[in-house]
């Protein structure tokens, strides 16, 4: 079993996406029983909400549902995930604060690291203020850093 926790700041736009991506990723490959995928916030104001109304629109347009409710990283997270996937600079340094051991910060990564195409540290934009095309953009940018996390998950599925 693989675990993967999409982290952002309020758990309402990017992880939610993010997540939804990529347990459709993982039906489609046949490997959804053997990965766990969550998504958090690092702050707890829409603790228990939907994903933004944008979100949830973004994906239905691309035939996704986004169903998860809101909930803020904890302690425990470092040890349920085996990748803790952080959506900008911001949240990776707030998750990293949270870890405990040299271990917990081994399994925090930024999740653009997975996009070949990304140059590395490249964050994932917030469109919660953003333009027009924002939660497309992020939607895209999402797919495209899932597809390699993917790799990287089937890689640790065989092992």
């Amino acid at each position: 079993m693989v675990s993967v926790l999409f982290v952002c700041l309020g758990n309402i736009c990017r992880s939610p996406t993010a997540e939804g991506i990529f347990a459709n990723m993982c039906i489609k490959s046949g490997i959804e029983v053997a990965v766990l995928v969550d998504s958090a916030g690092t702050g707890g104001w829409h603790v228990g909400e939907l994903a933004d109304p944008r979100s949830r629109a973004e994906a239905q347009r691309r035939g996704l549902m986004l169903q998860s409710r809101s909930r803020k990283i904890r302690s425990q997270d470092f040890q349920d995930f085996d990748l803790i996937l952080a959506m900008d600079q911001s949240n990776l340094r707030n998750i990293l604060r949270l870890a405990e051991t040299e271990a917990d910060k081994a399994r925090v990564h930024l999740l653009r690291d997975f996009d070949p195409e990304s140059p590395p540290g490249s964050d994932v934009p917030d469109p919660y203020y953003g333009g027009k095309n924002g939660f497309s953009e992020v939607f895209d940018i999402c797919e495209r850093a899932c597809q390699g996390l993917l790799a990287e998950v089937q890689r640790r599925l065989s092992h």
